[in-house]
């Protein structure tokens, strides 16, 4: 599970680092900051900050975690919201990504970050959400490790204003074709005698026994038999796949070996976001592992108006789903 957004205290995660959205001088202050330093134990973790003697802005350190459950605590140094022309999007980026630097340094596994700056540092929460997805995102595209966004509540997390109501403006027109579909379809019994006294349309030229053995070839194929084509012909890596999907490289391994693999529908979903499926392309994977897209499903609709905006980077999705209350893809 690469990358997995949860609500909780960063305090309570059990993983090999969490991230202190720290100051420059590493003092203890009010906060994630105050929070992990009274979790962790203030004077030993005061002691352990000072002998570094501070922190450029954009970087990061690490330290034992003491009484936390994570073994360490990686501090990093994120910008002070100036109004967004001096840097900060760089900044906070550079925060993000050399914590996770310096996690992969020390063969870490796993690690959970808060919302770096976007407390008492001022920067809007749907900014700082997004430079974290991104950051995070490109990181994750190149190396494997089981990274958490930790949010405290539903006001810590924003999406932004844009963005979310362009889903939920394309989820209401979703309904309201949904309506009128149900109204076509009392239509079309009502009308069905007549249709049936309609003249037969031309038979269609004779496929060949070629093309024939070709067809039902393809329409016997299993979900992991799809699959596998597909990512031959784009002529992509499994790393590359699994990546895209955001998926953990041992479940990837189990639907590669098993035929007749039935995964779940976030990872189907997954997978055809990580191929790059169109909508009809989607619909016939999922098919395969017995899923549909239900237009009465919020996740579902989501899911479909990335799909159709061409929008194939799962880290966002999932920050919509997110934000939406809806389980994530892949992880």
């Amino acid at each position: 599970m690469p990358l997995e957004i949860v609500r909780n205290d960063i305090t309570n995660m059990h993983v090999d680092a969490i991230v202190n959205a720290a100051n420059p001088r590493l003092l203890e202050g009010g906060g994630v900051c105050g929070a992990i330093f009274a979790a962790a134990g203030a004077d030993r973790l005061r002691a352990a900050c000072e002998r570094f003697g501070g922190c450029a802005v954009g970087d990061a350190v690490m330290t034992d975690g003491f009484r936390l459950p994570a073994k360490h605590i990686i501090h990093a140094v994120g910008p002070v919201w100036q109004g967004g022309g001096h840097g900060e999007e760089a900044q906070l980026r550079a925060s993000y990504t050399r914590s996770l630097e310096l996690a992969k340094e020390h063969n870490l596994e796993s690690i959970a970050f808060p919302l770096i700056s976007s407390g008492i540092y001022g920067y809007p929460k749907d900014q700082a959400l997004s430079a974290a997805i991104s950051a995070i995102g490109s990181f994750l595209l190149k190396n494997d490790m089981d990274v958490f966004l930790v949010v405290f509540d539903a006001d810590s997390y924003r999406l932004s204003e844009r963005l979310y109501r362009s889903i939920t403006a394309y989820i209401e027109s979703r309904d309201v074709f949904l309506a009128k579909a149900v109204r076509r379809d009392a239509d079309a019994e009502r009308s069905w005698a007549l249709k049936q006294r309609a003249p037969m349309a031309a038979p269609a030229p004779c496929a060949t026994r070629a093309d024939l053995e070709h067809a039902l070839k393809r329409v016997s194929e299993s979900f992991t038999e799809q699959l596998l084509r597909l990512i031959d012909e784009r002529h992509l890596s499994d790393p590359q796949v699994y990546q895209r999907a955001n998926l953990d490289r041992r479940l990837f391994s189990k639907i590669r070996s098993n035929p007749r693999y039935r995964p779940s529908k976030n990872t189907a979903l997954a997978l055809a976001v990580a191929l790059r499926l169109n909508l009809d392309q989607t619909t016939d994977l999922l098919a395969r592992a017995g899923y549909a897209l239900s237009p009465a499903s919020k996740f579902d609709l989501i899911v479909e108006y990335f799909i159709r905006e061409g929008n194939y980077n799962i880290f966002e999705i999932n920050e919509a789903l997110f934000a939406f209350d809806e389980s994530l893809l892949g992880a």
